[in-house]
Parts: structure tokens; sequence; C-alpha cells
């Protein structure tokens, strides 16, 4: 028999970066006064939140995407004044764009770049000379930066803490249903293994690849997902490249940037890091079939690939490699573009799901907030904000 607990406003699923900068958000710009955050690893920000490139874009990844690069471009400097102590920037950050099989020439990235008022200039002598001239057209020098996932956790258990947030780590969600009035259900199992059931007002979705693996009455997100299984390769650069993060564009090629959480840098290859896709259905877990498959590293293929157009990456030393699930928006594919998905459930009122594609992408989501209306909350509710740092 489960027990029912029924003294929370909203809860939300997922303690990844999102789900975290959500719950603060709900306690401190909109003043709901019991918010539970739940999350089924030991602690927060475990998994996509922690292997990724830890990339803050600034606009240059998207060149096909405008309203994705735009964004980024809005967002970027928001992140840097938020989360200082998170933020890498002293490195240097090169786009370099391929003679052949590049879905945009230099010519295009230039032009490209002064439309979302994004800076470049041309690399010097030095930099260009990392490049093999027979396959790069041209390099730039930009400016981007990495994050710290370990220091965006320590800063979501601080904030999470203040704002009086109720976090239960090593808890399954496992179903969602209407209550009585106005209401909802969402179904709990305990790190113990006891089933429960909390009652709230609202529940916000933010699982990443789990988004659609819930009993009950949830109807699914209704934008079709594509699932991969990834490789984010861990590696020890040479001293040509420590100070460096790399992106050669645009089409079948690579990055590799600095990952502040290991003091190592990411290697990730367009045709080599995703091992696995299938398309998102209820009833496929995503972590299921991650926790089954082999983990067979490719970084070998990518380092004798990407060392054809930097010959130093040879000298690189493979530490590890972070497998993870990666979900993005199969209308997105064609585009390459990271908008987020936010949708309102009409069959579970006051139900949301949330994916972001970037971690930059927490404003967008918070703007959306702000428009929503949550009547539960007290009268003297603070004013909206998109900043959650307080």
């Amino acid at each position: 028999m489960s027990s029912v607990i029924t003294d929370f406003d909203a809860v939300v699923i997922g303690g990844g970066f999102y789900g975290a900068a959500i719950s603060i958000y709900l306690a401190r710009q909109r003043g709901l006064k019991r918010v539970l955050l739940l999350e089924s690893e030991p602690a927060l920000l475990k998994r996509a939140s922690y292997s990724n490139q830890a990339r803050v874009h600034n606009g240059y990844h998207y060149p096909r995407s405008f309203t994705t690069a735009y964004r980024s471009r809005v967002n970027l400097p928001k992140f840097v004044r938020d989360w200082p102590d998170a933020v890498k920037q002293d490195f240097t950050k090169l786009y370099a764009i391929a003679r052949r099989n590049s879905k945009v020439t230099a010519r295009q990235f230039e032009r490209f770049c002064r439309e979302i008022g994004a800076a470049f200039q041309p690399a010097d002598a030095s930099l260009r000379g990392l490049f093999e001239p027979r396959l790069i057209e041209e390099v730039f020098l930009v400016e981007e930066y990495a994050f710290d996932s370990t220091k965006l956790a320590g800063w979501a258990e601080r904030e999470l803490k203040d704002s009086r947030v109720q976090i239960r780590c090593s808890t399954q969600a496992s179903g969602i249903s209407r209550g009585s009035d106005s209401t909802l259900r969402v179904a709990v199992k305990t790190p113990n293994g006891q089933l429960e059931e909390v009652v709230c007002r609202y529940v916000f979705n933010c699982t990443y690849s789990g988004l659609n693996q819930f009993s009950g009455e949830f109807p699914g997100v209704k934008a079709e997902l594509k699932q991969e299984i990834t490789e984010m390769a861990l590696m020890q650069m040479p001293p040509s490249l420590v100070g460096l993060g790399v992106t050669v564009m645009d089409g079948p090629f690579f990055s590799m940037m600095p990952f502040p959480a290991r003091n190592l840098h990411t290697l990730s290859h367009v045709r080599y890091t995703p091992h696995l896709h299938w398309a998102d259905q209820q009833g496929v877990d995503p972590y299921e079939k991650l926790r089954h498959y082999p983990r067979d590293s490719r970084v070998d293929r990518m380092v004798r690939d990407v060392g054809r157009y930097i010959p130093a990456v040879l000298e690189a030393k493979h530490i590890d490699s972070l497998f993870e699930v990666k979900t993005v928006l199969v209308k997105n594919e064609g585009d390459d573009g990271r908008p987020i998905l936010f949708e309102k459930h009409a069959e579970l009122p006051g139900c949301y799901s949330v994916l972001g594609g970037k971690i930059d992408n927490i404003y967008d989501v918070l703007e959306k907030l702000d428009t929503e209306q949550f009547p539960c909350v007290d009268s003297q509710e603070t004013t909206k904000s998109g900043v959650v740092n307080g």
C-alpha cells in the first residue's frame, strides 16, 4: 500500500542543471513554498549535465540555424554573468573551415558571424600552422567558453538548500496521473524500494532522455525525439594543444574542447561519437539500453581522422570515455538547430515537459515560465525574473 504525501506545490523530476535551475526559479521567482526535486542518481548533475562537451555556445556552431545561433549569442553573456566561477575562459578557441565536404565556406561563415554579431578574426600564422593547409580553408579566432559541471553541481546544492527546495536523490518517479481537486499524483520509488505517491499542483518533467518513460496518464510529448548512445572521449592533449579549443566544420567533422571537471579535453566526432540511435518511444527505456550497451570505444578512429587535420592530435593520450544518451528533436536534424522543447500537457493540467539541447538554453526555458500562471502561489508573489542566482 503506498503512502501519500500531500504538501508539495510542485514536483520537478530530474536533477540535472535544468531541473535544479527550474526548482530554484519556482521557489525564488514564483513564490512556490513547497518544491520537491527528484533525481534517480545518487547526486545532482551526474548524467547529461556532466557527460557532454562542456561548451557554452556563442552561436558559431549553428550556421544553418539562425535562431539557435542568435539565442546562443544572447544567452552566453548572461550565463557568464550568472555562473562566473563555473565558466572557463582562459583558453584560445578556434573554428576552422574544411576545404572539402563542408556545408559552409569560409566566406559564408564570416557573413554568418556578422549577421549574429559574433566576434571573429583570422587566426595568426602560429595557430594556422597547427592545421594541414591542404584540408583547411581558413582558421578563425573566436570567443567561446567551457563550463565546469562539478562547480555547477556545487552551485545547485547550495542554492536549492537556500531556496528550501527538498531534494530526494536515488529516487525514481515512475508515473504521473490526475488526482482530485485539480491535483496531480506522481508515483515514486524510494531508495529502499518503498512505493509512494506525491500529490502536487504542478509537475515539471526535466528528465532529458527519459521524457516519455512514465506510466499513468502521462501522454508523452508530441514532438518526435531521437535517442543516441554517444561517446565523448576524454583526452590528455600534447603541450601544443593544451590551451586550445578547436571545432572543424561544418558537416562530418569534429570538436575538441577543454573539459574543466577533469582538467582534460573532450574529443567528439560527428561520424564516430554517435554509436547507436533509435526513435524514442514509451516503454523503451534509453537508460536501460545504455546500461546494456558494450561501450567499445571508437577513439582510435576519431584520433586517426582528426590527426589528418591537426597532426599534433596524434600525440594525445586517451584517458577515458563518457558514454551517455543524447536526445534531439527529429525536426532539427537537418539544420542542427537546438531549440528548447517546452510542452504543456492539456490532458494533465499543470504538467510540463522541458528539454534543452544546450546549457545556455536555460534562459529560454525561464522566459517561457515567466509567461505561465501558477495560481496556487501566495498573492505576495515575488517579481518574475530570468536570473536564478539571486
